[in-house]
């Protein structure tokens, strides 16, 4: 049957091809998927910065593949990133964020960020907020750090109280949540798609139906009939109260 939506997913995505004996990358896979003409949308799961390949930004030429990039930031300070030995520095994350929205305009990126890291100071904090802010994410998943037997950060000095931690998770989480107001607000008096992915019956003539535009926006609608596994076209009308 036609598949309405194939999502590549799995851990390291962006570093897929790399252990065969082919040229193959992530970029590759994607175009073979986008050449299934029976596919509906292709949508990516989180993807490392330092895995992404710029050049892969052509295939957003295909209206099919979903304007919407999950990459993990962990820390919008560079002592952090550093402390946590990633690849990574803001300025080169903001860079390649400012490359995709300029390749792809309006396209979502949201990230991860972990609170309470060993070491993580209020100066910290405070540098993490503002790079959040000025990236504008269009949504975020935060983590409170907690200690792993076994890795180097579990050694890691000085702990981050406990309650120290959860507060500052707690603001981050409220951060994330204004800006994915202010993503989605854009999109109010517009025309989208939806894949509708959870539908319940009301009565015998009216469905209430939910499901996430290519941007990763999810969308409340009533319908006369089931469109459980569509994809349809609508009107975005304002922001649903259970955002």
């Amino acid at each position: 049957g036609n598949a309405k939506e194939v999502v590549l997913t799995g851990v390291q995505l962006g570093a897929w091809g790399r252990d065969l004996p082919t040229q193959d990358d992530l970029g590759s896979l994607i175009a073979r998927v986008l050449s299934m003409q029976t596919i509906g949308r292709v949508r990516l799961s989180s993807l490392e910065p330092w895995d992404f390949e710029k050049d892969w930004l052509r295939l957003w030429q295909d209206e099919r593949l979903c304007r919407h990039l999950h990459i993990p930031l962990q820390s919008g300070s560079d002592s952090i990133l550093k402390a946590m030995k990633g690849p990574i520095t803001t300025a080169a994350y903001a860079d390649l964020v400012a490359t995709i929205r300029s390749a792809v305009p309006g396209i979502a990126v949201t990230t991860d960020v972990i609170a309470g890291f060993p070491g993580e100071t209020e100066a910290d904090f405070i540098e993490t907020k503002a790079f959040i802010q000025r990236m504008g994410f269009a949504g975020g998943h935060v983590f409170t750090y907690s200690p792993r037997p076994g890795t180097a950060a579990a050694y890691l000095t000085p702990i981050v109280e406990s309650d120290v931690a959860k507060s500052r998770n707690a603001e981050l989480r409220q951060i994330f949540k204004t800006l994915a107001a202010s993503f989605r607000a854009q999109f109010i008096d517009s025309a989208t798609s939806v894949l509708w992915e959870w539908t319940r019956q009301v009565s015998p003539h009216h469905w209430t139906l939910s499901g996430l535009t290519d941007h990763y926006i999810k969308v409340f609608a009533q319908s006369s009939v089931d469109r459980h596994n569509e994809i349809t076209p609508l009107h975005l009308v304002g922001e649903h109260p259970r955002q």
